[in-house]
């Protein structure tokens, strides 16, 4: 009985020894995944008396009671970040949420118009501010935020998502079609996935049922321009309306010619990716990916099933790949209007 006893004691200690070696900041991060952000923000607490100046317990701590609503206390942790050296882009993102959340806006485009100075290549800066600008009702500058997060960091998703679905409502389609599209394969598995796929959809109808591809030529740029009289080019395999078939040979048409005449003057990574599923065989199967669902599931359910080995290479390459967006491949250089 003694040796159990004693066995059992040294088992707690050293069960108790790793509870205690354990990094905080790892216990808090489990804690604030599964919602229990009570335990978080005491874990935090403890650890922040030991080491006051621990930039990442306080980012964690701040976060935890932000989502804990106590805003109160999520800003007396944030507040200070823009002051500190070290400070990086996720602090400024905090303190940006906590700004949001208890309205001070005045606050927070000041403190996100400090952070693009200190990282002015940091695409979720500006996604975060074009959005405080849009709540403002500051429509056109939210949009020139969101460009200029396109262009200085590329492979940023939330900035093609938000300009996308403000060009689908302007004059301007075609820019909502390639920054839906391109956001789609920046970002293919979410649920703003489907609302994107439904919007580019709506976006190629829109743009040839109400001809805005010969509105307003006078804001459009050669890269524009050319990409518009491609499509018109070839307009005329859209006569009978806008399906997924129909789309599959516009854009086919549309590559080929591109190809020909113009990639050389305008490279574009998305037309590099059309260009090389053309080549593996795998372009109707992404078309089917991109437009099928949108515009019936069933009958895209129906072509999965019929197409089961297309489809499923054309999901592996997808799902493997890398998207990537080179710096400099920006063409959007016209004031958004």
């Amino acid at each position: 009985m003694k040796k159990l006893l004693l066995f059992s004691v040294i088992s707690i200690s050293s069960l108790l020894g790793i509870a205690q070696d354990e990094d905080p900041k790892a216990v808090a991060k489990t804690f604030i995944r599964t919602g229990d952000y009570t335990n978080a923000i005491g874990v935090l607490n403890r650890a922040l008396q030991k080491d006051p100046n621990n930039l990442e317990m306080q980012k964690d701590l701040a976060f935890a009671y932000y989502l804990h609503r106590d805003y109160a206390k999520a800003l007396e942790t944030a507040k200070g970040f823009p002051a500190r050296k070290d400070a990086d882009v996720q602090a400024y993102q905090i303190l940006g949420m906590v700004y949001k959340a208890v309205e001070k806006r005045k606050d927070a485009e000041q403190m996100y118009e400090a952070a693009l100075k200190k990282f002015p290549m940091s695409g979720p800066l500006y996604n975060e501010y074009g959005e405080l600008l849009w709540a403002k009702k500051d429509f056109a500058i939210a949009a020139k935020t969101w460009e200029k997060g396109i262009e200085t960091d590329p492979n940023y998703s939330g900035n093609y998502y938000n300009a996308a679905k403000f060009y689908f409502y302007s004059v301007d389609k075609i820019w909502g079609l390639i920054y839906g599209e391109m956001f789609v394969n920046l970002e293919s598995y979410s649920q703003r996935t489907v609302e994107i796929k439904n919007l580019v959809l709506e976006g190629y109808k829109k743009l040839f049922s109400e001809d805005d591809m010969v509105k307003d030529q006078n804001m459009r740029n050669e890269f524009v321009k050319t990409v518009i009289e491609t499509f018109r080019k070839h307009s005329a395999v859209i006569n009978t309306g806008i399906t997924t078939e129909t789309l599959i040979a516009l854009r086919t048409k549309f590559i080929l010619d591109w190809y020909e005449k113009n990639a050389t003057r305008f490279p574009f990574r998305l037309f590099d990716l059309h260009r090389q599923l053309l080549k593996n065989g795998m372009f109707d199967a992404y078309n089917q990916w991109l437009f099928g669902a949108a515009e019936n599931l069933m009958a895209y359910q129906t072509w999965v099933s019929n197409h089961t080995e297309e489809n499923d290479e054309f999901i592996k390459l997808h799902k493997n790949r890398l998207f990537k967006v080179p710096i400099g491949q920006y063409y959007q250089v016209v004031p958004v209007k």
